[in-house]
């Protein structure tokens, strides 16, 4: 299992970083290359289920790369959410914790991702310490994004 772990100041309430960070469908416009949808369940619930897919721009701002499935396991509003990655490629839990600091707050984002096993594993974890750098500098910049999207967010 890998694990990676990042932070971003937001300087906003940590309601309003909690509604932004929750509102699924919106979660394009600051996540690089991505687009979500719900595709059962309660999305703001224990056992919500999500849809994400991470890839080229397609058609209608859906995205065509990898698809990446996902159940609410933890909902702790306005505090934590955790999600379990169910599809092929990316599984293991997604953790975002918000954290009161001021007047704003702080959102982290863990990731502790599940290497697939047979030949995919071993592709995995030979690409891990390749593809890791991009992956940081991805999550990096699109928490970068959500701090601007949540402090402009209605809340």
């Amino acid at each position: 299992m890998r694990e990676l772990v990042e932070t971003v100041d937001v300087d906003a309430p940590p309601e309003r970083v909690w509604a932004a960070l929750t509102d699924w469908t919106r979660q394009g416009e600051w996540m690089l290359a991505t687009d979500v949808e719900v595709v059962g369940g309660d999305p703001h619930a224990v056992g919500g289920r999500l849809a994400a897919r991470t890839g080229l721009p397609w058609r209608g701002g859906r995205h065509l790369g990898v698809l990446d499935t996902m159940v609410i396991t933890e909902w702790d509003p306005p505090r934590r959410v955790v999600v379990q990655h169910t599809g092929r490629v990316v599984r293991g839990p997604g953790i975002f914790e918000v954290v009161p600091r001021g007047a704003g707050a702080t959102l982290v984002w863990t990731e502790r991702l599940e290497l697939p096993f047979g030949l995919l594993g071993l592709l995995g974890r030979l690409g891990w310490p390749v593809a890791e750098p991009a992956v940081v500098a991805g999550v990096r910049r699109s928490l970068r994004r959500f701090a601007a999207f949540a402090a402009r967010h209605p809340g």
